[in-house]
């Protein structure tokens, strides 16, 4: 009897190995990527029996779409949050790349054809809409793309776990201008953060979200194999003009100090000369006037 064709709805054909037949990440199940207590967690949650039963790439999109806080665990018992539910059918699907710059940069179709309308009295709106239409990243990430912000937090988040090094630093760091509020689930209740300082954990960080992320390598050492491009800053010319004013600064206090200094040395010398001068004022002085008392005596005598 042939073995079916069709997927068993339950997560064990994922996590386990020995009939493990998918696509490969890294070279090996892309459920490893995850820890086996969080995964373990995850299979048991309410939300991944109830919400990410039979998602695909599309219908994945609505319900991430749909999140309102990121985050990996809450609660003394580890429950794991929808973000983290999501992120593990994402590694279940592998999506193609395509699809999850979608994810990145995914917003409402009907404001962009307004968006379109709009273009054709404004210049440079048409540029906009048709890097929209193609999918290309948005450069500077400043919030034109990307309208579900936890919608592009689970697509960066997949990115590290997914993507080579090398990938993952041209496709995170516009990113890191995106400077809009998100909200941040805990152990212990909420808190506020940044999408910048998100993908810079990302960047950064060997844990986020209660998972491990795996090594990756220092964005110097891809630089000098050639792999990556030096890094621009996005201040531009203001930080060589900062640079620039502080070693100024630096020069005009060192003149001043040694102006001060030589100013101290003169007046010391000055000092000394004038004290000097009225030692022996005081001491002539003296010697004319023992020499006077001395005639005097003489007279008498």
């Amino acid at each position: 009897m042939s073995k079916p064709t069709h997927d068993r709805p339950d997560a064990s054909a994922l996590l386990d190995d020995r009939g493990y037949r998918g696509a490969l990440l890294h070279g090996q199940n892309p459920a490893l990527l995850l820890e086996s207590a969080v995964r373990e967690r995850i299979v048991k949650s309410y939300y991944w029996n109830e919400q990410c039963f039979g998602l695909n790439a599309a219908t994945l999109c609505d319900r991430a779409a749909e999140l309102k806080f990121i985050g990996g665990t809450t609660g003394i018992m580890g429950r794991p949050t929808p973000f983290l539910c999501l992120a593990l059918k994402l590694l279940q699907l592998v999506p193609e790349k395509e699809i999850i710059l979608e994810y990145l940069n995914f917003s409402n179709p009907d404001e962009e054809e307004e968006e379109e309308e709009e273009g054709e009295k404004v210049e440079g709106n048409e540029e906009e809409a048709g890097a929209r239409r193609s999918g290309i990243q948005d450069p500077n990430a400043n919030g034109k793309l990307g309208e579900f912000k936890y919608l592009r937090c689970l697509a960066a988040f997949y990115i590290r776990l997914a993507w080579e090094p090398v990938e993952i630093f041209k496709t995170l760091e516009p990113l890191l201008s995106d400077y809009r509020k998100i909200k941040r689930r805990t152990k212990d209740g909420f808190m506020l953060t940044y999408m910048d300082q998100f993908i810079d954990d990302l960047l950064t960080q060997d844990r986020t979200c209660a998972t491990s992320l795996w090594k990756l390598p220092k964005r110097a050492d891809l630089e000098d194999r050639g792999e990556l491009e030096p890094r621009e800053s996005a201040l531009g010319d203001e930080v060589d003009e900062l640079d620039i004013d502080v070693s100024e600064g630096s020069l005009r206090s060192r003149s001043r100090s040694s102006r001060s200094s030589s100013g101290n040395r003169r007046g010391r010398s000055s000092s000394g000369s004038r004290s000097s001068g009225s030692s022996g004022s005081r001491r002539s002085r003296r010697s004319s006037g023992s020499r006077s008392r001395s005639r005097s005596m003489d007279r008498d005598v």
